[in-house]
């Protein structure tokens, strides 16, 4: 019993991976409620829960994608947490090795800037999937709660792969946060940190092409005996 867990586990981590392009095939309502209540199994400070999500699906997607786009070709970018995209180091290596992936992946070169911002602007079509979470915290949490947020997170993202469907969490679905709990009507309380499109794959689409790497486990975990 505890072999086939461990690789039941083992495979539906590495089958996890942001997916950037989707069919228009949505996912039944009774699929989502079991994926979403498996996500609230997820650990946090004192059992608080602290997440709170928005589920988007079919043409609010499309509208709201229309309302981003809006937005954003006017630089009306509305963040409730700072982002900055700056890193250092091993960081910053990481970062440019990913987008190298992903561009190359999709025939895009370093130096085609227009083609790498229309690239950036899929972002705010979901990659076209028929669905998105918005997963907000309450006004005055700070960073734990917003760890706790984190696991929520990744929790949905293995039960999504595990049912079948596939992921992207994005820093840029929380560029728009007064438009999402406007169209939303989500109380003002309620700050979004970030999105995650989801659905069906489209295997067809260059960009799902990409895989990109992770670090070796001794650059990331040290054993103290």
């Amino acid at each position: 019993m505890f072999n086939s867990r461990a690789e039941a586990f083992a495979q539906i981590t590495h089958d996890r991976r942001s997916v950037r392009a989707f069919t228009k095939q949505q996912a039944s309502p009774e699929l989502l409620k079991t994926v979403f209540s498996l996500a609230q199994r997820a650990p946090s400070n004192c059992n608080t829960q602290p997440w709170q999500t928005a589920v988007v699906t079919g043409d609010r997607c499309r509208k709201l994608s229309g309302l981003f786009r809006e937005q954003l070709d006017n630089n009306l970018y509305q963040m409730d947490f700072p982002y900055t995209g700056q890193y250092q180091g091993a960081y910053r290596d990481r970062q440019v090795s990913a987008a190298s992936e992903l561009y190359s992946a999709m025939g895009i070169d370093r130096a085609d800037k227009a083609a790498r911002h229309e690239a950036f602007l899929r972002n705010f079509d979901f990659f076209g999937a028929p669905h998105a979470a918005f997963l907000f915290l309450p006004e005055n949490f700070g960073l734990r709660e917003a760890t706790d947020l984190g696991m929520y997170a990744q929790n949905l993202m293995l039960s999504l792969t595990a049912h079948g469907l596939v992921s992207c969490p994005q820093t840029a679905l929380g560029f728009a946060c007064d438009t999402v709990r406007q169209e939303l009507q989500i109380d003002s309380s309620m700050r979004l940190l970030f999105g995650i499109s989801f659905g069906y794959e489209d295997k067809q689409h260059p960009a799902n092409n990409c895989r990109t790497p992770r670090a070796e486990i001794d650059e990331c975990v040290q054993f103290f005996n």
